[in-house]
């Protein structure tokens, strides 16, 4: 099965990671899809999102990482994705994201899977790690040597 894992990854955190990673071990190709939304003011652009994200994932041949943007019903079908796994921490991310489930469903009968954060990244999210870098905090618990580098190095 083919399926689609979009995000922003601004920047990718190891709850990312593990869902990656996780999904790789399930499924038989997966396109990890890097959002270019010129409406967000992303700290990192798409091309460092995408690096960031390659640099972490060792099964290189079971995977690809594009960016895309616009609708995400309309990037799974050029790219003949079976289905959306989203990764989901709490029951705030759910609600949003069955929502999005339920519009993907609507406009292209779309289907989404979502995968449970492991209990140690429940927490994490780029937007927590982007503001404790940002007041001067140590963010290497949240991220990837490679990611912190970017952080600290722009």
């Amino acid at each position: 099965m083919k399926i689609l894992m979009p995000g922003s990854f601004d920047p990718p955190t190891y709850g990312h990671l593990d869902v990656i990673h996780r999904s790789l071990e399930l499924f038989d190709d997966v396109i990890i899809g890097v959002i270019s939304n010129p409406n967000k003011a992303p700290m990192f652009s798409a091309e460092n999102r995408k690096q960031m994200i390659e640099d972490n994932i060792k099964s290189k041949d079971l995977y690809k990482v594009e960016i895309f943007d616009g609708l995400l019903v309309d990037f799974a079908r050029e790219n003949e994705v079976q289905a959306i796994v989203k990764g989901v921490r709490a029951m705030t991310d759910f609600d949003y994201e069955f929502q999005m489930a339920q519009v993907n469903k609507t406009l292209d009968s779309l289907e989404t899977l979502f995968v449970p954060a492991k209990p140690e990244y429940g927490y994490v999210s780029s937007s927590l790690v982007k503001e404790i870098h940002r007041l001067g905090g140590d963010v290497s618990s949240f991220v990837p040597s490679s990611v912190l580098d970017k952080l600290n190095n722009g």
